[in-house]
């Protein structure tokens, strides 16, 4: 269940703040808080008539309204893959300490809140879970290897 007050407080930030949009990813669910309304870009067939001037038209240029969208599941690669995305920017580790077997392996089997690796922020170590059950096919990122936010970390086959 998504804090109302979380995100009301997040849209408080991100209006009085000089950035656009703000994206979190956390738990398998993700919000996004953005000041301008998304751009839709519509293409027409060769031949095609064009689409009258009301249906094409978007938001009125008036003051940007602040939006807030939650998805429930983390979007699949054409491959059928589920993308485990970084919800920050920080270093990677695959171990919760140096000398300790990895959290887990390409070809292991994980279950959905499952520790897959720590995210370091600002010397806070964070256990990222896995969002969906399946197996890991893909280890994206190396060993404390600098990650960025939204950078891909794992590829997991959910079948």
């Amino acid at each position: 269940m998504i804090d109302l007050d979380w995100i009301r407080r997040l849209i408080d930030m991100v209006d009085g703040s000089g950035i656009d949009s703000l994206e979190i990813s956390r738990f398998g669910k993700r919000v996004r808080i953005a000041k301008s309304p998304p751009v839709t870009v519509t293409t027409a067939a060769a031949g095609a008539a064009p689409a009258p001037a009301a249906m094409v038209a978007s938001a009125p240029p008036a003051a940007p309204a602040l939006a807030a969208e939650a998805v429930a599941d983390e979007p699949a690669t054409e491959s059928g893959l589920a993308e485990v995305n970084s919800p920050m920017v920080g270093t990677f580790y695959r171990a919760p300490a140096p000398d300790a077997p990895a959290y887990v392996e390409t070809g292991d089997r994980v279950e959905k809140g499952q520790t897959i690796c720590i995210l370091e922020a600002m010397k806070l170590m964070n256990e990222l879970e896995a969002e969906v059950s399946g197996t890991i096919r893909e280890i994206c990122v190396e060993n404390a290897e600098p990650v960025e936010f939204g950078q891909v970390l794992f590829r997991i086959d959910p079948a």
